[in-house]
């Protein structure tokens, strides 16, 4: 199995326009983040895509996705979902509809911001997608890939994080109750946001992170959804405790 960083930065990406702090200036191609997705590779061929913001299109050109069997959404804020629209390329290629996952909360906002897709008579060329709505509770099928859902709080906003076999994966959290972090042991790596050092109302920060990191203790951590108010890439990195990185846009991990 093999995950790929597609996305490590946050709504606005890293640089940020009209930027001129140290993180957006950098040369370091560590330092230059799209919006956070990630792509998992399993076993079996299936590409498994994990939130679909607006760089969508440019990361599936980027790493020549040339397949996707199945989405799933955290949640609905505009920096994970903007990129629904570009589905349409591969319901061309496939022939088939996009299957889509997520919480009533982020597939009823699909529904109304994309409403042009799933209206009874749309329009033809128009992106198709299959909408699969997730308890949160209960462990279900993507394309035959067994996936569990973890719940968590986006300040007030349910989110869900996915376990894919050995790979925790959870973005836009600042809470996560005892019962889901059960969830996450036994993962060879887990993937978690932080956004920056200090406390953010919505969003974990890096000491957050890290608490959690050491309850669950996998093998590996990669911290994404970082904003240019972390640091430097080069410079935070050599603080973290052993085993846990910094992600970046392309890293892959094999597991």
């Amino acid at each position: 199995m093999k995950i790929t960083f597609l996305g490590t930065g946050t709504s606005m990406g890293v640089p940020v326009i009209a930027c001129h702090c140290d993180v957006c200036q950098s040369d370091d191609y560590h330092d230059h983040r799209f919006r956070t997705s990630a792509l998992i590779e399993t076993d079996g061929g299936k590409n498994i895509l994990i939130d679909i913001g607006p760089d969508f299109r440019m990361q599936m050109l980027t790493h020549k996705v040339e397949h996707l069997d199945a989405i799933l959404i955290t949640h609905a804020h505009r920096d994970h979902v903007g990129g629904l629209d570009d589905i349409r390329a591969f319901n061309y290629v496939q022939n088939s509809k996009m299957q889509i996952y997520g919480n009533s909360i982020a597939l009823n906002a699909l529904q109304r911001d994309y409403h042009y897709i799933f209206e009874p008579h749309p329009y033809a060329g128009l992106p198709e997608a299959d909408l699969h709505v997730l308890d949160g509770i209960d462990s279900f099928q993507a394309d035959d890939e067994t996936i569990v859902p973890i719940r968590a709080m986006h300040k007030d906003l349910p989110v869900l994080g996915y376990r894919i076999g050995p790979i925790t994966y959870i973005t836009d959290a600042n809470h996560i109750d005892d019962k889901e972090l059960d969830k996450l042991r036994g993962s060879e790596v887990l993937v978690i946001n932080a956004l920056r050092k200090s406390t953010h109302f919505s969003h974990f920060s890096l000491p957050e992170a890290l608490a959690i990191i050491d309850i669950v203790k996998p093998r590996n951590a990669y911290i994404t959804h970082i904003s240019h108010e972390m640091g430097l890439h080069e410079n935070v990195s050599k603080e973290l405790p052993q085993g846990v990185h910094l992600a970046y846009d392309g890293l892959k991990v094999m597991i």
